[in-house]
């Protein structure tokens, strides 16, 4: 009997094909995932990386919930002309405490991984409200509102709680402070100012939407977009990868 008559046996019978399949699934995957489980980290820990505050964490599902994911990816990979674009290729260890994480395959909109910081508030209020008046070539759609709602906060020690349970180190005084936190980022001159200092030292306390009345929607979002790719001092990790 040939080798192509052997063959035959899975192309005539479902189910034979049907374990084939399962067989051959499961040794590719048990290749892929058996390693990892012998690595001490399959993450190397990055020096500078922290958990999201609360103002940028609502900001996160605010990104999430108005779908920007769908056009815009987070992760700059290791080639040339993303390297030349958008900067330092990502790391993993920006992505540990994303659940879910935003790497993301498609870019109708560039990459955001590296925007933290590269434009002014005002710029990404602007950009937001009416997009096509800073980029007239762009097909994002409008989020006005962003600027009018008035951000809600009542859920946000729940969303504090869910990320603590799949790993996120928040400790019991930043959920306990959540709610005042929150309010704290967007209003530098508040005296919860200064104790969000103590609690998130590397953070940047500002009005980020220009209206100091009220913390918004905008105010959520604007922190999160400036703080990402903001975290690692990339200098200080290739000098020390460069040592290894």
């Amino acid at each position: 009997m040939s080798i192509w008559s052997k063959h035959q046996i899975f192309e005539k019978n479902s189910f034979v094909l049907l374990i084939g399949i399962l067989v051959a699934v499961s040794i590719g995957g048990l290749v892929e995932i058996a390693p990892l489980f012998y690595l001490k980290s399959t993450i190397e820990k990055t020096e500078g990386m922290r958990p999201y505050t609360p103002l940028e964490l609502a900001g996160r599902e605010i990104y999430i919930r108005e779908g920007c994911y769908l056009c815009h990816s987070q992760m700059v990979r290791p080639m040339r002309d993303e390297l030349e674009r958008y900067g330092h290729y990502s790391l993993a260890a920006e992505s540990m405490y994303d659940h879910p994480f935003q790497w993301g395959s498609k870019r109708t909109g560039p990459d955001l991984a590296r925007v933290g910081g590269k434009y002014s508030d005002a710029w990404h209020v602007e950009h937001l409200i009416d997009p096509r008046s800073l980029v007239p070539a762009s097909i994002m759609p409008g989020y006005p509102f962003l600027a009018e709602n008035e951000l809600e906060i009542r859920d946000i020690e729940n969303m504090l709680k869910a990320n603590m349970f799949v790993g996120v180190p928040y400790t019991d005084e930043q959920l306990a402070s959540a709610k005042m936190d929150i309010r704290a980022q967007a209003m530098p001159d508040s005296d919860a100012a200064y104790e969000f200092v103590e609690r998130w030292p590397t953070a940047i306390v500002r009005d980020y939407d220009g209206n100091p009345e009220k913390v918004t929607e905008m105010d959520a979002m604007v922190a999160y977009l400036q703080m990402l790719g903001t975290l690692v001092d990339f200098s200080i990790y290739d000098d020390k990868a460069n040592l290894r």
